[in-house]
């Protein structure tokens, strides 16, 4: 059922991001999530091994949901940062890696913020919180570093490398058309000025 629950949230995701953004940012998104849990996961079998005590109960499973939908946020942050300036940014030469990296950097610090507020309230629960709810939060203290990472370095990279491999002669065709558009137009007409 826990698997069954994990599996259908990200189905659900993708067909929300395809809607909402394009198949490759849904596509970037849920390898992100899906780090994301494996990550968690790990974690909990690692700290099981070594600590003793760490199980996967239904407080494990719902902070994996939990985890989910606070990593899906950070994402679509950056992702939406990324849609509004390729929008800005298209037809001035410049390449996708370099309106990821502006956009990586508009949303850096209310991404890591925001992060630290949510864990810093997510360490207190761990400390003070008792043995009930110590599994649910040390679940969420490794799920929100390892959102607030993938949100930056998984993602954003699946959607690079996305637009490489499957969007390659798309990319390669807008940029003849900017070129053949602006560039083109701009030798002909002094070229022809220089005639004149």
């Amino acid at each position: 059922d826990t698997v069954l629950s994990v599996v259908t949230a990200l189905f659900f995701i993708v067909i929300y991001l395809w809607f909402r953004f394009e198949l490759r940012f849904a596509v970037a998104a849920v390898i992100a999530l899906a780090h994301d849990v494996l990550f968690t996961l790990g974690a909990f079998a690692i700290a099981g091994q070594i600590l003793g005590g760490y199980q996967i109960s239904l407080a494990v499973v719902a902070a994996v949901l939990t985890i989910i939908g606070y990593s899906l946020n950070d994402t679509i942050v950056v992702f939406d940062r990324v849609r509004e300036d390729l929008r800005l940014y298209r037809g001035r030469g410049m390449s996708y890696a370099e309106v990821l990296n502006i956009s990586l950097n508009h949303t850096l610090s209310r991404t890591v913020l925001t992060s630290l507020t949510t864990l810093f309230v997510v360490i207190i629960l761990f400390i003070f919180g008792g043995e009930v709810i110590r599994d649910f939060a040390f679940a969420l203290i490794v799920g929100v570093s390892i959102g607030t990472y993938s949100s930056i370095f998984v993602a954003s990279p699946a959607v690079y490398f996305w637009s490489q491999y499957f969007d390659r002669g798309k990319a390669v065709q807008e940029s003849d058309d900017r070129r053949g558009g602006r560039g083109g137009g701009k030798k002909k007409r002094n070229r022809k000025q220089t005639e004149e």
